[in-house]
């Protein structure tokens, strides 16, 4: 695992501008940092090559896509099988996110649906997992702020 002070300022102003905008040209982003087109591309490469950079895609509003139901869902499992049950989850297609967590329950999974149905049958498929115990299901009401570009 890389740890962040292994990444200097360069590094990191090249990561913000890719967070920016991942279109930008490596020029475009030499001539934001104040480096050569040459430094930005051997540093993006050694980033992507160390795993720091895992991939390069957009930022869509789900909503306008139709997935109107962002659900938060607690999960309570079996002992000693939860990263057996995280991971059957993680595949599923509505899936945005897995977390074992600490607390009353052994792991949160944000996912997003179209409709209530969806969800239902989701919410179901579940439950019919061997080894969950049980699920507590929020709705988000209002998304004030959903982004993971962090630096």
């Amino acid at each position: 695992m890389r740890k962040q002070e292994d990444l200097d300022e360069i590094d990191l102003r090249i990561l913000e501008e890719l967070l920016k905008d991942s279109r930008k040209s490596f020029r475009e982003i030499a001539r934001r940092v104040g480096i050569s087109v040459g430094t930005v591309l051997a540093r993006v490469k050694n980033m992507e090559k160390k795993g720091v950079i895992k991939g390069y895609t957009v930022l869509l509003d789900h909503e306008k896509l139709g997935y109107e139901l962002t659900a938060v869902i607690e999960l309570t499992v079996s002992k000693g099988r939860l990263l057996e049950v995280d991971k059957e989850i993680a595949k599923k297609p509505n899936v945005c996110a897995v977390y074992d967590t600490t607390g009353l329950t052994d792991a949160m999974i944000i996912a997003k649906f179209k409709t209530r149905e969806e969800l239902s049958k989701f919410t179901k498929s579940l439950l019919s997992l061997q080894h969950v115990e049980r699920t507590n299901t929020h709705f988000v009401l209002t998304t004030i702020k959903e982004d993971f570009r962090l630096i």
